[in-house]
């Protein structure tokens, strides 16, 4: 029997003098209850709870807030403005505080959590990045850890246009020139964008809205994003293409990608040599994603005509940073964000998360999960997991270029719906197909939010199985819909990519690849392999894995038939390197392969 089912959020309050429960939370967050079943304990599942001595909670406002957002959270807290504090200040001031604001200058660490003596509830800060709060120690400690991510969107856009403009033309360094006294019209000759292609790499918010500006300034645009819907960008007239080719055709490439341990040093020495000789390059995303020694090698050389950076690798960088000091670079200290309008923009959004997280109510710019009860977590511990892993599997196997909007979630189980939680799982399923190609914190609080405002459709259905419903799930299945694969054996006989899994011996396992039955650990990382089923393949493989020090966990087999296609599924520990893919790739018997990591 396959039913299909929503379930929200229910969180109750552990003690009644509470003021965090007095407000009602947003769609899609509404109330509904989560009991497991009949004659068994009843389950909430509780955010955090505030008392307060005095009637109004105290926010310490760490580093400079905008006036309008200071002024809004006045009239629900008592705020203290306490700017350039020492890690020791902050420490001896949080014990006293229930929320926290900081920009990126002030370092929340695990101390400061564990000085806060538990009152600390919530930590907003004024910008996106947070790499400066220990968010690992927030959740254990209870603390809600809110961002503003959208007021900065328009500002780091026009920062980017503006470095665009200015690079082309040559403004930083006639405006300097004439300062010294020289004149020197024939030196700062630009080029025109009218005609010219722009790369967007990074085709979210501020890559949409470079692209919607560049448009008006009479470029193509092209971008490349593994995650953009194909449509979303179609309807502002840019082609989605893959990385390489992008960056191949470009005279002009503007980065606005996250850094993640993906796209680090993605724009290295082998990127460079793949563009046109002459191209410029934009950088108002983060500094990391470029090697910068590279870039100095590329702009030296020629292929790299000119960059225009607001972000570095270290922050200030060096007095002596060959690249900020090169005559063809164009520099700003960060100022993506710097503008009057969107740091009272960034102001009120964090104001309104934090007064939000005080009252009760679920932001949705959280970027930390809220505390869940000990017994569902090890229960659906070894499941959550597996949809993790199933996720990060499925997003892996999507071609370049193709937009992921519908997936589809099939939960196999004996229980009822009122009697298995699935949105735990449907978080985890969504950190996996997310969380790899951006640097957006996928959890509990924010998952929905986030697949909803990129675009992604996830459904779940049920199918309701005969038996004992003390095994909460038999296994799980993820579909992915109208993409193309890079691995064509994932397609199911319906045209989706589809991965299946289930639990085994408290280890999350791989049962299903498109429509082969497979059975392997999902630990570490695969080797995915069709092949035509004949004697010594596994050797074969095996050997050349050996040869180039690659340890193999496991393998396994599944086939349609004898002397028919297969699919061999190799686990190994450490990532092989291009010349041992290659040599699997060049096996007769092996019709395609693709490398996992999970």
């Amino acid at each position: 029997m396959v039913t299909t089912s929503s379930l929200n959020l229910v969180f109750t309050p552990t003690k009644p003098t509470s003021l965090s429960w007095k407000h009602s939370f947003p769609s899609p967050f509404t109330t509904a209850n989560c009991t497991r079943c009949q004659n068994r304990k009843a389950y909430r599942f509780v955010v955090f709870a505030t008392v307060l001595a005095d009637p109004k909670p105290t926010v310490l406002v760490a580093e400079k807030l905008g006036k309008a957002g200071l002024e809004l959270l006045k009239t629900f807290a008592n705020v203290d403005c306490s700017y350039n504090l020492s890690p020791e200040e902050l420490c001896t001031k949080i014990s006293l505080c229930d929320a926290l604001i900081v920009r990126s200058g002030t370092k929340v660490t695990r101390e400061v959590f564990e000085r806060s003596g538990g009152r600390l509830k919530v930590v907003g800060r004024a910008g996106v990045g947070i790499d400066n709060v220990d968010l690992s120690a927030a959740t254990e400690h209870g603390c809600l850890v809110v961002n503003a991510p959208t007021a900065n969107t328009i500002a780091a856009a026009e920062h980017g246009i503006a470095l665009l403009t200015a690079m082309a033309r040559n403004i930083a360094q006639a405006d300097a020139s004439l300062k010294a006294g020289k004149w020197q019209r024939s030196k700062y000759v630009g080029v025109s964008l009218v005609g010219k292609t722009l790369a967007v790499i990074g085709f979210g918010k501020v890559g949409s809205e470079v692209a919607r500006r560049a448009k008006g300034l009479g470029m193509h645009v092209i971008a490349h994003d593994p995650y953009a819907p194909a449509d979303r960008a179609r309807a502002i007239g840019v082609d989605l293409l893959t990385f390489e080719e992008a960056i191949s055709i470009a005279d002009f490439i503007s980065l606005h990608m996250p850094l993640t341990p993906a796209t680090s040093k993605i724009f290295n020495d082998q990127a460079f040599s793949r563009m046109k000789k002459g191209v410029r390059i934009v950088n108002v995303a983060r500094g990391g994603v470029i090697d910068e020694e590279a870039l100095v090698r590329a702009l030296d050389s020629g292929i790299v005509a000119q960059a225009a950076l607001d972000v570095f690798t270290e922050e200030p960088p060096p007095k002596d940073s060959r690249l900020v000091l090169h005559e063809n670079v164009t520099v700003t200290p960060h100022l993506g964000a710097s503008t009057t309008e969107a740091q009272e923009g960034v102001a009120i959004e964090v104001a309104e998360a934090v007064i939000g997280a005080l009252k009760g109510e679920l932001a949705a710019t959280a970027v930390n999960a809220p505390m869940v009860p000990a017994e569902v977590l090890i229960e659906l511990a070894p499941f959550v997991t597996l949809s993790e892993k199933l996720g990060r599997l499925a997003v892996q196997l999507v071609a370049g270029g193709s937009g992921v909007q519908s997936v589809k979630v099939t939960y196999a189980s004996a229980r009822g719906p009122d009697d298995l939680d699935t949105r735990l799982l449907r978080a985890m399923i969504t950190k996996g197909l997310i969380e790899p190609i951006t640097s957006v914190f996928i959890n509990l609080v924010n998952a929905d939010f986030t697949a909803k405002q990129r675009g992604l459709r996830i459904t779940e259905e049920r199918f309701l199985l005969d038996g004992s419903p003390e095994n909460p799930l038999e296994f799980i299945q993820v579909q992915i819909a109208n993409v193309e694969s890079k691995f064509a054996t994932a397609i199911s006989d319906s045209g989706e990519i589809k991965v299946e899994g289930r639990v085994k011996d408290g280890k999350p396992h791989l049962t299903k690849v498109g429509s082969f039955g497979v059975d392997v650990s999902m630990e570490g990382s695969l080797i995915l392999c069709r092949q035509v089923d004949q004697p010594g393949m596994i050797g074969s493989v095996g050997n050349i894995l050996g040869e180039e020090n690659v340890n193999v966990s496991f393998m396994s087999v599944g086939r349609i038939a004898p002397r028919k296609q297969a699919v061999m599924i190799i686990g190994v520990d450490e990532e092989p390197n291009k010349e041992a893919l290659k040599r699997i790739g060049e096996i007769p018997a092996v019709e395609e392969f693709v490398f996992l990591k999970l």
